[in-house]
């Protein structure tokens, strides 16, 4: 009887000593998905949906080799469909992607496919993507509405690469083309919006952006499916199949250098986040921006290495917040780049329906930074976020400031 208390006593001790979070169970809302921004993923996840009819849709599941010749078998592919954000995710939940299910393997991409029907009225649906790096346990997610009161629909068309992997960009150098494949009709419509966007207010600053009163639209008319199409100005492309829909695809064009930086003057936009207005005047109006973005680096570091390192430091994160997170906007002028240029990539990523929560470390829970992104409906594309603004932001806003601005910052 005592070897048998002596047990139970011992498995109390076990329990209790488990991380609260190894206890609860997993759901789209608390799942942490910060690989998806980390500088040092493996992989790049992406689901595309195109709409069949109402209620079927052909998901394509993307996995972008990051990492240079991973080994499949390396990872273990699975989904899952999920009636909300806050459901517990049950292993029954959960399918395993087979052989069958790989339509490409590519140097650059590994690609799945299936076929999802949903229930007739159904009012919420999300599709969770998951890769397990079998090597280190690393999970990467992916998630999307397939439908909720953010997406009604999807666009019955995809755009592709020449070798028919589903494009899984958020942008295309000007000048290249995509193929376009429709399930409805031989056609689609396009519509150019040559744009171009200020940079967003810190996130101390709580007074409304200006909203410009015109938007310029070209309707550049129907193209046909199936023929290759190049995208030459710069701006962004909005491609419907029926323009009376509230669905499409939205991609932005850009120069042939993005996401990496193009010359001098683009480079002097870029450092107003770590500048003062006077600094960031002075080189706008510098007639020799290169001698003048010198002098400002090493005003700034007093030190010709520190200076470099910081150069290069500062537009890697511009890099990874193009990639990331361009929509409408390029990723640097967007609320999540800003974000993620200043403060670095978030330990913690959260999700809700209508909410994405990022999660910087403090010295310990309480002291915890976290900026929210309040998700916005918009028929450009179904992923638009904008932050919750709050003067609460500012010491520590300015604290990463100065972090870079002395050429201390590292991720």
């Amino acid at each position: 009887m005592m070897q048998k208390n002596l047990l139970v006593r011992i498995f109390f001790l076990l329990i209790i000593s488990l991380p609260i979070q190894s206890l609860a169970q997993k759901s789209l809302s608390n799942i942490n998905q910060a690989l998806r921004y980390s500088r040092y993923s493996r992989l790049g996840l992406k689901i595309i949906p195109v709409q069949i009819s109402e209620t079927q849709f052909k998901v394509q599941f993307i996995a972008e080799k990051i990492e240079e010749n991973p080994e499949y078998n390396a990872y273990s592919f699975s989904y899952a469909l999920l009636d909300s954000y806050d459901i517990p995710i049950e292993p029954e939940d959960t399918q395993l992607f087979g052989p069958a299910d790989l339509v490409f393997d590519t140097d650059r991409h590994w690609v799945f496919e299936k076929t999802i029907t949903i229930d007739e009225g159904k009012e919420q649906l999300m599709v969770l993507f998951t890769a397990l790096d079998t090597r280190q346990g690393d999970e990467y997610y992916y998630h999307i509405d397939l439908k909720s009161a953010f997406v009604e629909s999807h666009p019955t068309f995809g755009a592709y690469y020449a070798n028919e992997v589903p494009f899984d960009q958020n942008y295309l150098n000007s000048g290249e083309a995509l193929l376009f494949k429709t399930t409805q009709g031989p056609t689609l419509h396009s519509f150019f919006y040559p744009r171009n966007f200020d940079v967003p207010y810190p996130p101390m600053e709580t007074k409304p952006a200006p909203v410009p009163r015109e938007l310029e639209v070209v309707d550049q008319g129907d193209f046909l499916e199936n023929v290759p199409k190049q995208l030459d100005q710069l701006g962004y492309y909005f491609f419907q199949q029926d323009t009376a829909e509230a669905s499409g695809l939205l991609l932005k064009t850009t120069h042939e250098a993005f996401p990496k930086v193009k010359d001098w003057d683009e480079m002097v936009e870029m450092v107003t986040y770590i500048s003062t207005r006077k600094e960031h005047e002075d080189l706008l109006a510098a007639s020799d921006k290169k001698k003048a973005l010198d002098e400002y680096w090493l005003k700034l570091t007093r030190n010709p290495e520190t200076a470099k390192e910081l150069i290069r430091e500062y537009f890697r994160q511009v890099e990874f917040a193009n990639i990331l997170f361009t929509d409408f906007k390029e990723g640097w002028k967007t609320d999540k780049g800003m974000v993620y240029i200043v403060m670095g990539p978030p330990q913690e990523v959260t999700f809700s329906l209508d909410r994405e929560i990022w999660s910087y470390q403090g010295i310990g829970e309480s002291s915890k930074i976290r900026f929210t992104f309040a998700r916005v409906k918009n028929i450009l594309t179904p992923h638009y976020y904008t932050l919750n603004r709050s003067r609460a932001y500012q010491p520590v806003w300015f604290k990463n400031i100065s972090q870079w601005r002395s050429g201390k910052m590292a991720f």
